[in-house]
């Protein structure tokens, strides 16, 4: 298993105490690691070794953490199912034969799997929470700026966020203290991070918690996932929590919206892998066009091509308004959405990903299939909003999580709301 899951196995040992002495961390491919190769999944940046450290990896090493290896990840960020990266495919520890959800589909299963005590990954439109639902393991993206992005590889910078996994919320939540809190070197950080106890706040207690369930994201789901899904609220319901329906009619365009910002912002991003500034380069003959184009080609696998391409397209003369200033547009009612229902509600909640883990193979020849699986986990990209994926349970013996989405930097209240499941 450990080959599937870690594309570097090196280790790296942090001070001799702290808080996290003793805890092994698995840390997704795309946060740079001073001397340990982070190749983002891709044949691009395949042999790429960074001089410095990413200020959560930093983090990690002052807190006394040992950082076991770097995870396996969809190319770039791209993908919901880790079956896009250039080492490979990840099986499911939690699901053999499935996938283990994407992208950072090698740190859940890093943890799933007992690999990893807990682990890093980073969540652009669901990356962290889509793997923690398929995997049957704790997944929080944070509130956008409470995370330093320093030394993370770009894919959409106005929507990602790196986050921990474990096991059990308290896990994820002592992680989350780690890494938390503003940065010098990230000019979106802020200083709600920088004195948090999220572990203490996993007590559990949910007496008295108001949850909206907004009925737009249980439409189309699976009926297993739907069921196990209320299961999990009745729980939390018999632990003193009650429930109402609350609405978000914008997110019948976020996955749209979502695609076009996030798209044409890994265009941008990835245009500096041409094989003179970073990445691989290719030993075609020809003037530079042809040299640049023939290295991209190689370099890159076909769902990075195809998001640079439709991205790009976005933000071409004439197009721009026609796609990306309404994809904003969008961006903007989706997070309206959510502040109203959030009035109404401590937390909201809804099954994380609407179908259970894909077998290995079954979306990769329909991409469409596969965005829309994110449905449930990209509008909270758009609002800028912190999210928690806990196990809720099985249908047909696989891992199906729930979602609960809070405030800006209401990770607390997350935190000790999920704490009533895991």
């Amino acid at each position: 298993m450990a080959e599937d899951i870690f594309i570097t196995e090196e280790t790296i040992e942090g001070d001799d105490d702290g808080p996290l002495a003793g805890t092994t961390v698995a840390v997704k491919d795309n946060i740079s690691t001073e001397g340990v190769r982070t190749t983002c999944g891709s044949k691009m940046l395949a042999e790429y070794v960074p001089p410095y450290d990413a200020t959560v990896v930093s983090r990690l090493k002052d807190a006394g953490a040992t950082i076991v290896g770097k995870a396996n990840m969809d190319e770039f960020g791209m993908g919901t199912t880790n079956e896009t990266s250039h080492f490979g495919p990840v099986d499911n520890p939690a699901a053999p034969g499935r996938v283990p959800g994407g992208s950072s589909g090698g740190s859940a299963a890093a943890v799933a799997a007992g690999e990893a005590d807990v682990a890093l990954g980073s969540d652009t439109g669901g990356s962290i929470r889509c793997p923690a639902a398929f995997c049957g393991v704790v997944g929080i993206k944070p509130t956008y700026g409470l995370v330093s992005r320093y030394g993370l590889v770009s894919y959409g910078n106005s929507l990602e966020q790196i986050g921990p996994f474990g096991e059990t919320v308290e896990d994820a939540a002592a992680l989350l203290d780690v890494i938390a809190g503003s940065d010098q070197r990230d000019a979106t950080t802020r200083s709600n991070g920088d004195e948090t106890a999220y572990a203490d706040a996993a007590t559990g207690d949910v007496d008295g918690l108001s949850i909206g369930i907004p009925t737009e994201l249980l439409e189309g789901a699976d009926e297993g996932v739907v069921e196990t899904f209320w299961d999990a609220v009745a729980d939390l319901e018999d632990r003193g929590a009650e429930y109402h329906e609350v609405s978000l009619p914008s997110v019948e365009h976020a996955v749209e919206a979502y695609y076009v910002i996030a798209m044409s912002e890994a265009s941008s991003n990835l245009a500096r892998f041409d094989g003179v500034r970073y990445g691989h380069s290719s030993d075609a003959e020809g003037n530079w066009n042809e040299t640049f184009a023939r290295t991209r080609k190689e370099g890159f696998g076909d769902e990075v091509k195809r998001r640079i391409l439709l991205g790009t397209y976005a933000l071409s003369a004439g197009y721009h308004d026609k796609y990306y200033k309404k994809a904003q547009d969008a961006r903007a009612w989706v997070k309206q959405d959510f502040d109203e229902a959030l009035s109404a509600a401590d937390v909201l909640a809804s099954p994380t990903m609407p179908v259970p883990p894909f077998e290995l193979g079954e979306s990769l020849d329909d991409p469409l299939q596969m965005y829309l699986a994110d449905a449930n986990t990209v509008p909270v990209n758009l609002a800028d909003l912190p999210a928690i994926s806990v196990p809720a349970g099985e249908t047909d013996g696989l891992p199906v999580g729930l979602q609960l989405v809070g405030p800006a930097f209401g990770e607390e209240r997350l935190i000790r709301a999920a704490s009533a499941l895991a």
